[in-house]
């Protein structure tokens, strides 16, 4: 690992939740790394590990039902698994922050906005009370929230969806984090709200200079965002690459299908979009053969019988399918 640029390794994450049902098989040996500044965007469907991976590296998992089987998550040269819940609650906030998908359930609707963001101040730096709610004001100005000072006083249903969002990024925001990692934090929004907030966190980031991971299953915002970008499916990463080499030439058939499925402004008018035939996987099965292979237009005997291995082909781009999706012969 380059001790220098690289200061988040995971390597072979593994999640699994134990139900009534069954085992559910979450994450399935996931492994990325992450440079300082950088953007990565993961990407896919839902239900396919994405929050769950992010989750697992900031221990937010609930256990039980929740387990991480196994996994080395290096920040800063520290296994932050092997941390003790202390160690990781110094982690949490301040040098990790996590913006979550609904700002309405994450948010605590009995408590003003003010005292949520004073209380992250105070429990991470050593801010009095005058100190703290003078950065909350500050922080809620750079969002973008007018009126901030008067704000404070405000609970969080008092907000319309757009501003709670850029509530929840004033948190995250707060110490200064390295690393932010944001979950779908548009999903709930308008298209109008959406192009604002990814503006907006675009510029925080590069304010901040931080490093930034964003989930989400919409390929259209990626582009704009990310530097590189990690394609998953059914707990696997199926697909890795620079953000322009992946819409350029995807090298998986998922990564292909999901592309030949989004709306373009230069597709002609009598083009279909195509939809991905099948169903997602069924997670309470334990992974055999490749996941994506009942959906595959290119399946072969042995993507049934072997799931592939993540392998670089070129340019740091990797992809883990045993066929050549521009040949469609076996690799």
């Amino acid at each position: 690992m380059d001790a220098i640029h690289t200061f988040l390794e995971v390597k072979d994450l593994k999640t699994r939740f134990h139900t009534p049902e069954g085992t559910v098989y979450a994450v399935n040996g996931v492994s990325f790394t992450l440079k300082e500044g950088e953007t990565l965007a993961v990407v896919g469907e839902s239900g396919c590990g994405k929050s769950v991976t992010m989750m697992s590296i900031l221990r937010l998992i609930s256990i039980p039902p929740g387990e991480i089987v196994s996994g080395e998550v290096t920040y800063r040269d520290r296994n932050l698994l092997k941390l003790s819940e202390s160690e990781m609650e110094h982690v949490r906030g301040k040098e990790v922050a996590m913006i979550f998908q609904d700002p309405m359930t994450s948010l605590n609707p009995v408590l003003t906005v003010g005292r949520q963001l004073t209380e992250t101040l105070r429990t991470h730096t050593n801010m009095d009370e005058e100190q703290s709610r003078q950065r909350a004001v500050t922080l809620l100005e750079w969002v973008g929230i007018p009126d901030a000072g008067k704000r404070l006083t405000d609970y969080p249903h008092q907000f319309s969806g757009g501003m709670r969002q850029r509530v929840m990024i004033a948190m995250a925001l707060a110490c200064t984090p390295s690393l932010l990692i944001a979950d779908e934090p548009t999903t709930a929004l308008d298209v109008t709200i959406q192009a604002q907030i990814i503006e907006l966190v675009k510029k925080l980031k590069q304010d901040v200079g931080m490093a930034m991971i964003w989930i989400t299953h919409d390929l259209g915002v990626v582009a704009g965002i990310a530097d590189r970008v990690i394609v998953m499916y059914a707990g696997f990463i199926v697909e890795e690459a620079e953000v322009d080499d992946l819409y350029d030439s995807p090298l998986h058939p998922y990564t292909t299908a999901l592309l030949q499925a989004l709306p373009r402004a230069d597709r002609r008018r009598d083009k279909n979009l195509k939809s991905i035939q099948g169903v997602p996987p069924n997670l309470l099965a334990e992974p055999r053969g490749c996941p994506f292979a009942p959906r595959c237009e290119f399946v072969k005997e042995r993507c049934v019988n072997e799931n592939p291995l993540l392998i670089e082909t070129e340019n740091r781009h990797k992809v883990a399918c045993w066929v050549n999706v521009k040949t469609g012969a076996l690799r």
